[in-house]
């Protein structure tokens, strides 16, 4: 099989797993047995391979000799290392959208944080929370800084799957109001600085 073809097939393996990994349908520490996954996917190893190293590229496996592949874990110094890096991008991507921001885009927004505000597990809160954070960020038009944000959004979903158990209990959201709020007041800096505080205090927030 070649590289080019190999490719879109090894992107959709990565996707599945990485849903996985994120979600903790499969747990920290779990070996990925390439000739499993190569099965289950009909593939080869080529596009397997790619797939690790994809997701190792993102942070969610480690390839570890002797040892093979492997879910890889995290510490509270990556919960916080990851919060301060999606604070600096975010802020920077906002403050490039903010002037391509329309009154419908923010309704938009509005709309997801209420949705959240009703969600009845915290798969369903993340999805709303991600797309209220996509709605105001897409507008930057920087390509390759939303590609980065977006790993990194996968991976604090990662960290706060992993802190919810079997209670939940719905958050009101009062800093994506006031995101919004600053938006509509056309006070770029202020919607910036509370975005990267809402961020980093993500970082902060005890495991459940």
């Amino acid at each position: 099989m070649s590289t080019a073809k190999s490719e879109p097939l090894a992107l959709r393996i990565s996707q599945a797993l990485a849903e996985r990994i994120i979600s903790g349908q499969i747990a920290a520490g779990t070996p990925l047995r390439q000739d499993h996954i190569a099965a289950e996917f009909g593939a080869s190893h080529v596009p397997v391979r790619e797939a690790f190293r994809r997701l190792e590229a993102q942070g969610l496996v480690q390839s570890l000799p002797r040892r093979g592949v492997r879910v890889a874990g995290f510490s509270p110094a990556e919960v916080r290392e990851v919060a301060e890096m999606r604070a600096s991008l975010e802020a920077l991507a906002l403050r490039h959208a903010a002037p391509h921001l329309t009154q419908s885009i923010l309704n938009a927004a509005e709309d997801a944080t209420r949705a959240g505000d009703h969600a009845p597990d915290v798969q369903a809160w993340e999805e709303q929370n991600r797309l209220f954070h996509t709605l105001i960020l897409a507008p930057c038009k920087m390509p390759r800084l939303l590609r980065a944000i977006d790993d990194l959004q996968a991976t604090s979903a990662r960290f706060l799957f992993s802190g919810w158990r079997a209670e939940w209990e719905t958050p009101t959201d009062r800093d994506h109001r006031a995101i919004l709020a600053a938006l509509r007041a056309k006070d770029v800096d202020a919607a910036v600085t509370k975005l990267a505080r809402h961020i980093l205090w993500s970082g902060k927030r005890p495991a459940k």
